[in-house]
């Protein structure tokens, strides 16, 4: 019998909700996994038989408490994550029956030696290089590893048929997403970039066995039919960078609050990763899901120049007329390459460029409201 954790009753009705969801897909036989990065192959987990959920790290909750064991100059999505799940805040983590991890970043990697006396956690040995030798053989081989660590979990044997069959599920489901973020190509657009995103990122919260794929693509439709009462020349932006589901109100709803359009989101969640598909009619499935990972542009691959290719391409495509980074304190990649990505934007397509450093704490949220409204009127006089 599944109990419910200690501290249940203390949570509010969003957070018990969430648990409640899970609490029932796993009373139902569901195996759960969590994960925390868009290197993880989600084929092989549903080959596994299992769902994976998106793990807890987007506020300032947990922090407090994961300070106590981690730096407080570590990004603040490695303390919210750590110190949600230590606390049993985090209902995926805690339903989870095993994390998948990834070597993206180094403080990532230390965390998760201490998150696996919590949890059996499994680590993907991403390639810091796609050019590097045997790159995609090294990487290969950590998806067939990936295999044989839900295999001996779940006393289950991953065929190639499970994975191809998981494959074409997640090209679908990849393909619908990517077609309700392009409703934002629309100008002006017709819905607001922070609602495209909600439901676009709510595909990582869904444990029923309805029809998640007909249901983003019937909300597509939707929103290709609705007029918005905002000004036709609103200014649109594009924001790229760390994940910003931590800061998303007080960046990107404010930002639209103040009258500029969200219309595209160049980070790991959005459509410049959702994009790749895995080849269907491949020999090797391992191999194929492998390339499909290797090609996203994250910060921690050397070089990582096809990222800002992404940019070029998504700012035409999305007619953006404005970039924001978001760089989290602590996020030493994206630091860096901010350098290079404020040269693209402003010297090369000749468009404003705006960076914000910040956390999940909302004490420069005064600061960042000021800056927006500099910025949109930047871009305005700019159009």
């Amino acid at each position: 019998m599944l109990s419910l954790p200690k501290n249940f009753e203390t949570f509010n009705e969003a957070r018990k909700k969430s648990f409640m969801a899970l609490y029932n897909a796993k009373e139902a036989g569901k195996k759960v996994i969590g994960t925390f990065c868009s290197y993880t192959p989600l084929e092989i987990i549903n080959a596994a038989g299992a769902i994976s959920v998106g793990l807890c790290g987007k506020s300032e909750q947990g922090i407090a408490e994961a300070e106590t064991v981690l730096p407080k100059t570590i990004c603040p999505l490695i303390k919210a994550s750590y110190g949600m799940a230590f606390t049993d805040q985090c209902p995926y983590f805690y339903f989870s029956d095993a994390i998948i991890a990834e070597t993206t970043c180094d403080g990532k990697k230390k965390m998760y030696e201490l998150m696996s006396k919590i949890k059996p956690v499994h680590v993907l040995n991403l390639p810091q290089s796609r050019t590097q030798a045997l790159a995609l053989e090294m990487w290969t081989e950590e998806m067939r590893k990936t295999a044989r660590f839900f295999e001996e979990l779940f006393g289950v044997t991953i065929t190639d048929e499970k994975l191809r069959e998981a494959i074409r599920y997640r090209n679908r489901l990849r393909k619908a997403i990517v077609d309700l973020y392009e409703v934002a190509k629309i100008k002006p657009s017709p819905v607001s970039g922070y609602e495209i995103s909600t439901v676009a990122e709510s595909a990582d919260f869904h444990f029923t066995d309805d029809d998640l794929i007909a249901k983003i693509e019937g909300i597509t439709r939707e929103m290709k039919t609705r007029v918005r009462d905002v000004a036709a020349d609103r200014p649109r932006v594009l924001i790229t960078g760390c994940p910003n589901a931590g800061v998303r109100e007080k960046i990107i709803k404010r930002l639209e609050e103040l009258g500029a359009d969200y219309v595209c989101a160049d980070i790991c969640s959005g459509p410049r990763v959702q994009k790749f598909m895995v080849d269907e009619n491949t020999e090797d499935p391992y191999r194929a899901i492998a390339e499909r990972y290797l090609k996203i542009n994250c910060s921690v691959m050397t070089p990582n120049s096809e990222r800002f290719n992404d940019i070029r391409e998504s700012v035409k495509e999305y007619q953006a007329d404005g970039v924001i980074e978001i760089v989290l304190h602590g996020c030493h990649t994206f630091a860096v390459e901010a350098f290079t990505t404020a040269g693209v934007v402003q010297n090369e397509l000749g468009l404003p460029y705006l960076r914000l450093d910040t956390d999940f704490s909302q004490s420069d949220k005064g600061q960042i409201e000021t800056r927006l409204e500099a910025f949109i009127e930047i871009m305005t006089n700019a159009a």
